[in-house]
């Protein structure tokens, strides 16, 4: 069982049942208060939104899956899980119903979160009231976008899954290039703890393997649906907040979110990479609070009441 120092990870651990699996997520804040879901991607979990909720909970009900095989998730073989995106966007439907979570919520997305998060958002408009987008996409490659090399390892060759699953090194690699400020020792190890053995990297190569790329591919029905259906969710209120040294997540993914939420407000991180909040630090959390409407006299959290433009 992964256990991470409290300083670290303060939180309660909940679990719900799907498809015969335990799926581990964080329900804090008042059950009454207004609902912020956030999307973890790969190879991160739910340890990567901690100080966003730290800053919301206190007015926020904040619930934070980790998705099937990821953090403190069971991590079942493939004979009983399928690791596809429809299956991942199903349990997400399957937790905001257990929830019983019937207002608009603010959808906070980050790398795969974001093919799963607007999957089902596209489906449930009316359960939407804020997003903040954080170096994702929910369309296909933009077409000045080629796939990064040592994804393609990953996804297309024997070579990249046996080094992802023997080495850890989807994990292992991400937590060394993904920052690009000064990170401790200790909170690196805490973003590859839960994948310490080959069984428990599953999902950290499926992801990689499940990447829609072409229409032949599980998924990319799905995903041409969701990108043909995000005008659906022009009138919501968007934050953008872009990491600006992604080599993954770069300029091309960034224009396409524009082009299809042109009134977002963007808040560009030029010195910042994929783990955006993590590099964004204090500045960025406080930036997504304000944009979720906490108040600025709380006495819970980092909100500073500063004007929502990065500087």
């Amino acid at each position: 069982m992964v256990k991470l120092p409290d300083h670290l990870y303060p939180f309660s651990s909940h679990y719900l049942e799907i498809r015969g699996q335990r799926m581990h997520y964080l329900d804090e804040g008042p059950r009454d208060a207004p609902p912020v879901l956030m999307l973890h991607g790969n190879p991160t979990w739910s340890f990567y939104y901690r100080n966003l909720v730290l800053a919301l909970r206190g007015q926020f009900r904040c619930i934070v899956p980790d998705h099937l095989g990821c953090g403190l998730s069971d991590k079942p073989d493939e004979a009983h899980y399928d690791y596809r995106l429809k299956s991942r966007i199903e349990d997400i439907d399957s937790l905001v119903t257990h929830l019983g979570i019937d207002q608009p919520l603010t959808l906070v997305v980050h790398d795969w979160g974001g093919m799963i998060g607007f999957g089902w958002a596209v489906q449930h408009i009316n359960l939407i009231g804020r997003m903040v987008v954080l170096n994702t996409a929910a369309f296909p490659l933009p077409e000045d976008k080629k796939m990064p090399a040592a994804l393609s390892l990953v996804r297309d060759t024997a070579i990249g899954a046996f080094l992802v699953t023997r080495f850890n090194a989807f994990s292992g690699i991400a937590s060394r290039v993904a920052f690009k400020k000064p990170v401790s020792r200790e909170i690196r190890e805490a973003y590859t703890l839960p994948y310490d053995c080959p069984a428990n990297r599953i999902a950290t190569l499926k992801f990689v393997q499940d990447i829609p790329l072409k229409k032949s591919d599980p998924g990319f029905d799905i995903l041409i649906n969701t990108a043909e259906r995000l005008h659906l969710l022009q009138d919501k209120p968007c934050l953008i907040a872009w990491g600006e040294r992604d080599f993954v997540f770069d300029t091309p993914f960034l224009n396409q979110w524009l082009n299809y939420f042109p009134d977002a407000q963007l808040l560009r991180f030029p010195d910042c990479g994929h783990y955006v909040l993590e590099d964004g630090g204090p500045d960025l959390i406080d930036k997504i609070s304000l944009f979720a409407g906490i108040r600025e006299d709380s006495n819970d959290g980092h909100a500073s009441g500063k004007n929502l433009e990065h500087g």
